[in-house]
Order: C-alpha cells, then sequence, then structure tokens
C-alpha cells in the first residue's frame, strides 16, 4: 500500500503552493469562467444520499462546475440511481453499495463499509483527476480520516455539515451520553480541527462550529440549501386537483422515524374525529423508511380518502403539487436536533408562497418568521387547530405566504447562497497555517 500511494501521489511538493496561489487567483468571483486550462479538480464525499437525489449536494457540485471547476462526487447507491459510473451535466459521479442501517451496531457496520469504499474511489478519483480539494458531507463525521490521508498532497478540506451527529444520536436513540455519544462528539471536533473551511446549513449550525469545533469564525460560511429559483418556481398548473376537497395541504419530506409524520397523522385524525373536518385532503410526497408504517396507520384509522401518499416523485412534479396547495406543514418534533435544522421543506413552501404550520422550533421560527404559524411543541392537537384556524382566515394565508415569498426572492434562495460556497473555497486555499 505504501508504495501505491507513493506512486500515487507522484506530483511533487513543489507543485502545492504554485498551485493554491492560482486558486485564488481564479477563484475571485463567479463571474469570471476558468479556462480549460485553470479548472482545479474538487472531490465531494457524501454518504447520506445518492447524487443528485441530494439535492444540497448536487447543486453545489453544479455551482461549482458553473464557476468552472472539475468536479467529481462519490456517493451510495440508491433505487434509481444504480450505475456505479455515470457523467451527469460534467459532474463525474462514483457510486458504491450502501444499504440502509438501524441500531448502533448497524450503523458502525454501514460506515466502516461506506469508508473503505469511500476510500478506493477517492484513491481512483485522484489517479484521474489529482483534485486539490476534497469536501465530506456528513453524516457520519468519518470522512476526515480520508482526508488526512490526502494532506500528504496538500489537498484542501471543506467539511460541509448537514447534520448534527451527536444530536442526531440523540433524537433517533433517545440517549445522551455513553461511549457513543462521546465517539461521535470526538468524531466531530476532528473534523472540525482538519477543516480548511467549513460550510454551515444554517446560523445554528455557523454558531456550533465556532463555539464548539473551536473554528475561526472568518473560515465558517453558511450555505443554506434554500431553492433555486431558477429551476423549481412557482409552475400555472393546468387544473388544480385537491382530491374532492375545499382545501389541499402539502407534506414534503422524508419520511422516517424522527421527521414527525405519525404526529401529523395524529393531527389529521384530530381534524377530522374531533373538529368534523371533512373538507381537507393532505398530500404526504416523499418516500422513507417509515412509509410502510404510516400508511397503515391512515388505513387502519380510515383515513384514507383525507391522505395520499405519493411516494418519492420527480422535482418537477413537487412543484406541481406545491403550485396546487393552500398550505404547507412541517411536523418535525422539537428536540435538540431539529432544534438547530433548517427544514428544506419550509423553504420550499416559502418559494410557493404558502403559510406553514410547524411546531415552534428555535430554527424554524428564525427561518419562517412572519410566514408561520407555530403549535405548542410535540401537540398533535394544537397543531390540528392551528391548520383550521389558517384556513378559516383565507386574508392571513395570503399575508403570510407574500411574507415567505419576499423572503425567499431576496435572501433565502440558491443565487445567493451560492457565492458564499465560492468564497468558503477561497478561503481553504488562503488558510495556510498547520493543523
Amino acid at each position: 500500500m505504501d508504495a501505491y500511494l507513493q506512486g500515487l501521489f507522484s506530483h511533487s511538493r513543489e507543485r502545492i503552493q504554485p498551485q493554491a496561489a492560482h486558486f485564488v487567483s481564479v477563484t475571485q468571483g463567479l463571474t469570471r469562467k476558468m479556462t480549460k486550462s485553470d479548472r482545479i479538480a474538487v472531490c465531494i464525499v457524501v454518504e447520506n444520499l445518492p447524487v443528485p437525489l441530494d439535492r444540497r449536494v448536487w447543486k453545489e457540485a453544479c455551482a461549482l462546475t458553473d464557476a468552472g471547476y472539475q468536479v467529481s462526487v462519490i456517493c451510495p447507491k440508491g433505487k434509481g440511481y444504480e450505475a456505479s459510473r455515470e457523467r451527469i451535466d460534467g459532474i463525474d459521479i462514483y457510486r458504491h453499495r450502501s444499504w440502509e442501517a438501524s441500531g448502533a451496531l448497524g450503523y458502525l457496520l454501514e460506515y466502516s463499509w461506506s469508508l473503505l469504499a469511500e476510500l478506493y474511489l477517492t484513491l481512483k478519483v485522484y489517479s484521474r483527476t489529482r483534485f486539490r480539494v476534497l469536501q465530506a458531507c456528513n453524516p457520519p463525521d468519518t470522512i476526515f480520516l480520508i482526508a488526512l490521508l490526502f494532506r500528504l498532497v496538500g489537498v484542501r478540506f471543506v467539511f460541509d455539515q448537514h447534520d448534527l451527529g451527536p444530536e442526531l444520536y440523540e433524537a433517533k436513540f433517545g440517549s445522551r451520553g455513553g461511549p457513543i455519544y462521546a465517539a461521535l462528539r470526538f468524531l466531530e471536533a476532528r473534523s472540525f480541527r482538519l477543516a480548511h473551511s467549513c460550510l454551515a446549513t444554517n446560523d445554528s449550525f455557523r454558531e456550533i462550529a465556532i463555539a464548539r469545533g473551536g473554528k475561526d469564525p472568518d473560515s465558517v460560511f453558511v450555505v443554506r440549501n434554500c431553492p433555486d429559483l431558477s429551476t423549481f418556481d412557482r409552475p400555472r398548473p393546468a387544473r388544480c386537483d385537491k382530491f374532492g376537497k375545499a382545501h389541499l395541504v402539502a407534506y414534503v419530506g422524508f419520511m422516517g422515524a424522527q421527521d414527525g409524520v405519525e404526529l401529523l397523522l395524529e393531527a389529521i385524525d384530530h381534524l377530522v374525529r374531533r373538529l368534523g373536518r371533512r373538507d381537507i385532503h393532505f398530500l404526504l410526497i416523499g418516500d422513507g423508511t417509515s412509509l410502510d408504517e404510516l400508511k397503515a396507520i391512515v388505513a387502519n384509522r380510515q383515513l384514507s380518502d383525507y391522505v395520499t401518499f405519493t411516494g418519492r416523485v420527480k422535482h418537477s412534479q413537487v412543484a406541481d403539487y406545491l403550485a396546487q396547495s393552500d398550505m404547507g406543514v412541517s411536523p418535525d418534533p422539537k428536540n435538540p436536533m431539529n432544534d438547530k435544522l433548517t427544514m428544506v421543506k419550509i423553504l420550499e413552501y416559502m418559494a410557493f408562497g404558502l403559510p406553514i404550520v410547524l411546531f415552534d422550533l428555535e430554527e424554524g421560527r428564525r427561518i419562517a418568521g412572519s410566514a408561520g404559524v407555530y403549535a405548542s411543541p410535540n401537540d398533535p392537537g394544537d397543531f390540528a387547530e392551528q391548520i383550521a384556524m389558517l384556513l378559516d382566515r383565507p386574508d392571513l394565508r395570503a399575508r403570510m405566504g407574500a411574507a415567505g415569498r419576499s423572503k425567499v426572492e431576496t435572501e433565502l434562495n440558491w443565487g445567493q447562497e451560492k457565492k458564499s460556497l465560492i468564497r468558503a473555497y477561497e478561503a481553504a486555499f488562503q488558510d495556510s497555517h498547520a493543523r
């Protein structure tokens, strides 16, 4: 292995500093395109979802490609994304086999296997592109181990923190403390320490990177997973299908144990049984590990006349559904993890001018602001009451929707966020102190 690495890393160290200076000179603005000879290679590693299904990673890869970088992405395979190698829009995608884990031991095995597969593929990508930047997208916080190897040849490390590993473990398993929790904190700290620059999905994550990760504030950049209004904007549907009801309420997103969809179904039951509302249909858009269980709940509670599951659909179809909806809901329960997360569904609802009902979460309130009404945390009854109140107030819905749309147009859109992404890459090369 040592001989192989020495052969693979055949470029001498004398080339690293001139290339770093060249990188800074060619990334002074998004408007300047690199020539073919200028192109600097980037490798992005993500384990959570396949690409381009992972919309955040795909938008980042496209933004870097548009700015002139040569981008390769390493990710797992998934339904509809089984090809081991694929090139889309000038981006090379390398995929490895994976599986959906459950339980602490399952996650350990999954992450260990994925790390080995990612190491193999990064070596393959490096042999072809000699990439100068490795971007790691968590969870898990183990990809820094690969970055540590490539640091030997001067590759810069960008840590893209999608989730808070310790808080995610606590939300899934209800345990704070113990050896696993301590290990997750250790891995997160190592990722921060090795990173030349960090990408935070919101201000709460940025604060954690600075306070808990010890990062220089100038090396942490907020890059929100905001809608790209050039590709995800309000279409004009040829017909409006509300499933025979007066109102259509939409949920968009993954449906797992920690996403609160079961709380939403309890709220729907409250609306139908206790409040006597027969004029609402709920459209649940997306897939997830709990989908079959959620369908069973709907059948057992005889709510099929009020709930439709679409399964996974194309991004354009999501836009069509939202364009016909009267409201968006985000039932993610309050916990240490969700309090710090920006739910992408909230931003998508705002892009379509939809008022939002959500539980009172710290980051949710920060993002939605006057576009949302906030139910008592984890109380499906109050969640139902807020839905009913909004549906009876078309004037309030219109004001809330307009406020959310205005915020997306002026602040929370991908056109703004990708500028921060490019600045993070510039900072990765400007930061030259030893780690």
